[in-house]
């Protein structure tokens, strides 16, 4: 061989070396998405991710655990992020925000698909699926003593269900404090104002209340233990519910439901702050979405999602529920929380 074939070869294997180098490198590059387990972890890591993964190379691990979870983790890391994107409900997103927590999303022909009321505080935080948080209740239960669907917020009240009402803590969760937010609106109270809904539960709802539990988590089994029959939730928590077999089905009060959105935020100061962003893009995109919505009945926030003709009807009965469903004022919520934590602590459960 010449000198300059020996010289091309030595070129050329040099090229695929690194060529090969620079794939594995893109290969073994992991994000961290913090999220709820259960049914949110499913779909995602099943039907979601693969798709992202198999165009850039990376692997998605979720983080799993409760809002309240990945948020503590979150502060706990600040110096030092373990996660690259975060799913917080929209309360919490904003409590990040607030911190610091989160770096703004990059501009992308996805931000002008999703809902503008989906878009948080100049793009810090976007929502990556909607719902609100409504009444949910044991059909057996109803059934076998023939008492009608819940209608309103104030059915939690109704002296028939005495014991058998579960209300997740308002301190530490939101579900809960939709509930008692939504209650003090109707005794004429406010975010700004929540001393009716202080002053009137105890001795309204507060008496039917069998337990206040820390999240969702014990109302699949309180349900078909018979112990629970009504409690707050999400169109979408119920749907999970249903498809285990629970006997559960989701009532919108009257009076209104509680918007609830799961929000995404970039992680600020991450250590793949580009491969982060096209994360947070992808799961924006209406084909990302059109499979969180088939696969795990999570609503999008991307209006160009066409539906399957199985879940045309889930979201023709979301846009109804959100014909009376309410926005919660989160400024001021987080400013007056940690003060009304302490007094529904004190004054509901104890």
């Amino acid at each position: 061989m010449s000198k300059a074939s020996t010289l091309r070869a030595a070129l050329l294997s040099t090229a695929l070396v690194a060529g090969f180098a620079g794939a594995a490198a893109a290969q073994s590059k992991t994000l961290y998405i913090g999220m709820n387990g259960g049914t949110m972890e499913k779909t995602y890591t099943e039907h979601v991710f693969p798709a992202f993964e198999k165009a850039t190379g990376a692997k998605v691990v979720v983080v799993p655990g409760t809002s309240s979870d990945i948020l503590a983790k979150l502060q706990a890391q600040k110096d030092n992020p373990q996660m690259h994107v975060v799913f917080l409900d929209d309360g919490l997103m904003y409590r990040a925000m607030g911190m610091g927590l989160c770096q703004k999303t990059a501009a992308s022909p996805v931000l002008d698909e999703v809902y503008p009321t989906s878009r948080l505080k100049g793009d810090m935080a976007v929502g990556v699926n909607m719902g609100m948080t409504g009444l949910a209740y044991n059909t057996k239960m109803y059934q076998e003593k023939g008492w009608a669907a819940p209608t309103s917020w104030m059915d939690l009240a109704d002296p028939k269900v005495k014991g058998k009402v579960v209300v997740q803590s308002a301190a530490s969760s939101s579900f809960g404090l939709h509930a008692f937010l939504m209650f003090n609106r109707i005794q004429g109270g406010t975010e700004a104002n929540v001393e009716p809904g202080f002053k009137a539960w105890r001795g309204t709802i507060g008496q039917n209340v069998l337990e206040y539990i820390p999240s969702s988590a014990k109302i699949s089994e309180m349900v078909q233990t018979g112990e629970a029959a009504m409690f707050p939730l999400t169109p979408t928590a119920v749907g999970a519910l249903k498809e285990k077999g629970i006997p559960v089905e989701y009532a919108q009060p009257k009076e209104g439901s509680a918007v609830l959105m799961v929000a995404e935020c970039v992680v600020a100061n991450n250590s793949e702050p580009d491969l982060s962003q096209k994360l947070a893009a992808f799961l924006l995109g209406a084909e990302a979405q059109a499979k969180a919505l088939e696969f795990g009945s999570q609503i999008p926030s991307n209006t160009t999602v066409k539906p399957t003709a199985e879940t045309a009807k889930l979201i023709e009965t979301f846009q109804g529920y959100m014909k009376n469903a309410v926005l919660v004022d989160w400024d001021v919520i987080n400013e007056k929380r940690p003060e009304w934590n302490q007094r529904w602590n004190k004054e509901i459960e104890r």
